[in-house]
């Protein structure tokens, strides 16, 4: 009896110290040579509207063709980018950007949309499970790089992202996996009548 109780126990002790193990984890990452926000940003600093040729952003590792998840820009996806709605018209624009959606092809635009993602679950594992209650933790960063170029050299250049994300995510769902229950019974109801 003395035996079973002590088995009982350590069964407990591995089950309570290794359910944090059983949570599902989610990483996303777009390889670049980039290892955060910083160093990426760093290299963008270094571009010189008006003088950086496109010959210098290949040797910096910003080659258009042959760096991963960079993507080329047609004039129509700049104006769509700077002009989204109506009310934004090309006299707003910056002249360099004006410039290049006016120069149509003859001009080149490129993106780089880098991020890195760790989504980590935490909480009580059979709630999760069953869907009663997910936690999850989101760190990371993201990135997003513009570069505009006419005849070969930078005419603009524009960062954005989210140096540092630490997001908590929960979702609650009181009657857990029979939520879902709703959609479902008036969709099949709806096919019989």
């Amino acid at each position: 009896m003395k035996m079973l109780y002590y088995f009982f126990c350590l069964a407990l002790v591995v089950l309570a110290t290794g359910c944090r193990a059983l949570f599902p984890t989610d990483d996303r990452r777009t390889e670049a040579g980039w290892k955060n926000f910083q160093h990426a940003q760093a290299d963008f600093e270094q571009i010189i509207p008006h003088q950086t040729t496109l010959d210098e952003l290949r040797c910096m590792g910003l080659d258009p063709d042959y760096t991963p998840n960079i993507r080329w820009l047609t004039y129509l996806d700049v104006m769509e980018r700077f002009m989204p709605n109506p009310s934004i018209t090309k006299q707003d624009l910056d002249p360099n950007v004006r410039e290049v959606i006016e120069c149509k092809d003859a001009c080149q635009a490129f993106e780089i949309d880098l991020e890195t993602m760790h989504n980590k679950r935490y909480g009580n594992l059979a709630l999760d499970v069953f869907g009663f209650k997910k936690k999850t933790q989101i760190t990371g960063w993201r990135f997003k790089g513009l570069i505009l170029l006419k005849d070969g050299v930078v005419t603009y250049k524009l960062i954005s992202g989210e140096p540092n994300i630490d997001k908590f995510d929960k979702r609650v769902k009181p009657l857990g996996p029979f939520q879902e229950l709703d959609g479902l019974v008036s969709k099949t109801t709806g096919k019989f009548f």
